[in-house]
């Protein structure tokens, strides 16, 4: 009797090939796993929701269904590989063109407001490319703003080993926050400057600014909403908006009835919903941008409170392993990159999904990873790629 022996990996070439895969310092035992597998199933969600939601839109379709579920998935497939283009390139190669990558940020901030900007939703905030696609440059700024602010921030701290940075670094970097930002409230864009803001913030933090820069950020920013609010830089519907926000039982019909209709459709899913592409609100047509702004709505109805509470785990997924990276990363400007993109990806959330759920007022931005968007969507995965480089150069297990 002839007793065969099974051997646990191929021989020859194949051999070679999986102990090069599954080598320890291989890249995919070093790639973040638990961080990529949630950012893939948010998208294929998203693409999902997005179908339920435009599949009997008519009026935006062109009449056929599948035309933004192929468009949403084209949207994805685009920012795969913008996330593995930035791992290839590393976060530390990124670093030399983060100049280049800034200047052009604000060069299309400024196209915007030039004649070749078009105006959406009572926002020109976008630059049509033809055949249907648009633009939004807000959303690289807020990469270009992250990066530009995480090398002068970690330069202080990386060449002198100071503790934090010093008041000039501070100063340079806010003033590079500042610009872009000007721009986009001239749009006027308030939700994407409330991001900005967030992630300035989030940077100040990692770095180890003082207190009373912190404080003296928080003051000016008050200061300067006050002001945009005398100087009357806000439009109307922006501040029909805050009015609803504040007082929900004005004009339900107006003003109110985005946020009344999204709490209607939330509500109704009860804890498993109503079912995928079965929701009452969403067949009916009854939220408005319903697979942009509000695909929260479509969450809530159709997939319940596990449906959504699945999606907050997803996203508290991405958060967690962030801030792991953050903690391991290699260099102080990975630290700092990493704790501004999960206070962006944390702030858009809670903003987007408070607004669904009528605890904050309606600013028009996108739920990471899910809702409709080309821009949103290409920043959200060159923010994943950002956090797979810098964990894959950190050698400390997570």
């Amino acid at each position: 009797m002839t007793v065969r022996s099974y051997s646990r990996f191929p021989s020859g070439a194949e051999q070679t090939v999986w102990t090069r895969i599954t080598a320890r310092d291989s890249l995919a035992r070093r790639l973040d796993w638990p961080l990529l597998t949630s950012a893939v199933t948010l998208s294929l969600m998203g693409t999902l929701l997005v179908y339920s939601a435009t599949r009997g839109r008519t009026d935006l379709n062109q009449g056929e269904p599948e035309y933004f579920l192929v468009r949403h998935f084209f949207n994805v497939a685009i920012g795969a590989g913008l996330a593995a283009l930035t791992v290839w390139l590393g976060h530390i190669r990124l670093r030399t063109a983060v100049p280049v990558l800034y200047a052009l940020s604000v060069l299309l901030c400024l196209l915007v407001l030039s004649p070749l900007g078009s105006t959406v939703n009572g926002s020109r905030s976008w630059i049509q490319l033809g055949g249907g696609f648009a633009f939004q440059p807000s959303e690289l700024v807020k990469v270009g703003v992250l990066l530009a602010m995480a090398t002068l921030l970690a330069a202080p701290l990386e060449s002198d080993g100071r503790q934090r940075p010093d008041g000039r670094s501070v100063v340079q970097a806010l003033l590079l926050a500042a610009i872009p930002t000007v721009l986009i409230m001239l749009m006027p864009d308030v939700g994407q400057t409330m991001v900005i803001a967030a992630i300035a913030l989030g940077a100040l933090l990692a770095s180890g600014t003082g207190r009373r820069w912190i404080l003296g950020l928080m003051a000016l920013g008050l200061v300067g909403a006050l002001t945009v609010w005398q100087i009357g830089l806000l439009d109307e519907y922006q501040i029909n908006r805050f009015a609803a926000f504040a007082n929900p039982a004005l004009d339900p019909a107006g003003v109110g009835y985005n946020t009344n209709q999204a709490r209607i459709a939330i509500g109704s899913g009860g804890l498993t919903g109503q079912g995928l592409f079965h929701g009452s609100q969403t067949t009916g047509q009854f939220v408005p941008e319903q697979h942009t702004d509000f695909i929260f709505t479509v969450v809530g109805e159709e997939l319940g409170f596990l449906g959504a509470g699945l999606v907050v785990l997803l996203i508290g997924v991405v958060l967690w392993r962030g801030c792991r990276i953050a903690a391991h990363a290699p260099d102080v400007y990975g630290t700092i990159v990493a704790v501004g993109i999960v206070t962006w990806v944390a702030f858009q959330s809670f903003q987007n999904m408070g607004m669904a759920l009528g605890i904050m007022p309606v600013t028009g931005l996108p739920l990471p990873f899910l809702s409709y968007g080309g821009s949103s969507m290409f920043a959200m995965w060159i923010a994943v790629g950002l956090l797979l480089a810098i964990r894959i150069r950190s050698r400390s297990r997570m």
